[in-house]
């Protein structure tokens, strides 16, 4: 399963490249659903989680201002419209991961991430990935948890009762 969704984020990449490119050439035939489809086709054999990777484009797609958000902080130096193309849809992808697929370790999410880097972006492009989805790891795993409910007044009020010190016995005396 785990070559499986390797294979159908490289579909997802794809797809999403192909999105961008013809978005950026004012493409007014574009389809993505079409685009999908397409490649889905053409790895049909291979693949058999189709639906992870609707969900991965269709969310990218969807949320991709959002995610661009999220990821500018972390890379001041770089806006995200001067991040090369591949880096930027990979980080999307990434973002994206870690945010929705509760089911998929963060850590298999970042290594993901950095081989799709090694195998689409340039020389630098996997330490890059690494880095901004390692720094958003690490802020999500240090930032506060929330704190627990309140408990009604009533509880609250009983359990302060049975915290409160209690007042000692009189013992019974021996005679």
């Amino acid at each position: 399963m785990a070559s499986n969704r390797h294979l159908g984020r490289i579909i997802a990449l794809q797809t999403l490249y192909e999105q961008e490119m013809r978005q950026a050439a004012n493409d007014p035939s574009l389809d993505i659903d079409e685009v999908l489809a397409r490649n889905v086709r053409r790895y049909r054999e291979m693949l058999n989680d189709v639906a992870f990777v609707k969900q991965l484009v269709t969310g990218v797609s969807q949320q991709a201002d959002k995610l661009d958000a999220k990821l500018q902080p972390v890379a001041p130096e770089w806006p995200i419209d001067q991040i090369a193309r591949m880096d930027r849809l990979v980080l999307r992808i990434g973002l994206y991961e870690l945010d929705n697929e509760a089911d998929v370790p963060p850590k298999v999410v970042i290594n993901e991430a950095v081989e799709l880097a090694k195998a689409f972006g340039g020389d630098n492009s996997s330490r890059f990935v690494n880095g901004v989805l390692g720094t958003l790891l690490r802020e999500r795993e240090a930032a506060p948890k929330a704190r627990p409910a309140r408990k009604p007044a009533k509880k609250a009020a009983t359990n302060a009762a049975k915290a409160a010190p209690k007042k000692p016995t009189k013992k019974p005396s021996k005679k």
